[in-house]
């Protein structure tokens, strides 16, 4: 389970924005939560908990080839429902989405960076779009990313043969909860670890990698918890599509 694959786009009609997330690891010894159970079957389990999960938060980073750092801080539901913020390198923005749309509220460097091969529209643009609300439709690809659960989950599991192989670690505590870390080391020389709640469901409270080009870690917690993210009031809002039609007018 090598989630440096995970890219989780987060967009509007001329942006866009990459998260990659990290699954990786450490080493340790036997414990007995899960006792008999192998490291692969435990492993197994807890992708298909995760899925069943109606909802959870994710909080993590990762470091991109070029030496950057994406960060993601959200809650998704099932329902594509998802509220939080997201960032790479120096700039952030804010993301929900609710009732059919999804909206974006980036600062000026995440919109310069975004308008970057459009230096003429971001001239124009980028001091109104800054701190306003971009509304996008929710059929658009671009949601079929950070809000949406199942498919993050799916692609970090696309490759199942990345957690197969793994190892029996030792009990550890991941936000107060405890966990029994299951660990690999992968092909690139990557050191992978799976941590998984060892109390109730089996569920993912953190994946990390050590090493390779893509080092990172995600946690995942508030499992079944309610997301309820407020539509952004009218007068904090922009259509980007209607907006870019009317700078070019």
């Amino acid at each position: 389970m090598h989630t440096s694959k995970v890219a989780t786009a987060v967009a509007t009609a001329t942006v866009s924005v990459a998260l990659l997330a990290g699954c990786g690891g450490d080493s340790g010894g036997e414990s007995k939560p899960f006792e008999g159970q192998s490291a692969d079957d435990i492993a197994a389990k807890a992708v298909e908990a995760t899925q069943q999960a109606k909802s959870m938060h994710m909080k993590g980073d990762t470091r991109l080839e070029d030496g950057s750092t994406v960060t993601i801080d959200v809650s998704v539901d099932q329902e594509k429902n998802c509220q939080g913020t997201i960032a790479t390198g120096e700039s952030e923005a804010d993301v929900r989405h609710t009732e059919a749309t999804l909206y974006l509220r980036g600062d000026e460097q995440y919109w310069r960076s975004a308008l970057a091969q459009q230096p003429d529209a971001a001239q124009k643009m980028v001091p109104k779009l800054q701190g306003k609300w971009v509304r996008m439709p929710a059929n658009d690809a671009t949601t079929a990313g950070v809000c949406d659960k199942q498919g993050f989950i799916a692609a970090m599991d696309e490759d199942k043969s990345e957690r197969r192989g793994m190892k029996r670690g030792s009990t550890t505590e991941v936000n107060g909860e405890q966990a029994l870390k299951l660990t690999k080391e992968a092909s690139g020389g990557e050191k992978l670890a799976l941590y998984v709640a060892t109390e109730g469901e089996p569920y993912i409270l953190k994946t990390t990698t050590e090493g390779g080009k893509n080092p990172g870690s995600v946690t995942f917690s508030e499992y079944g918890e309610p997301v309820s993210p407020e539509q952004p009031p009218a007068d904090q809002t922009v259509d980007l599509k209607e907006f870019a039609g009317e700078q070019q007018t």
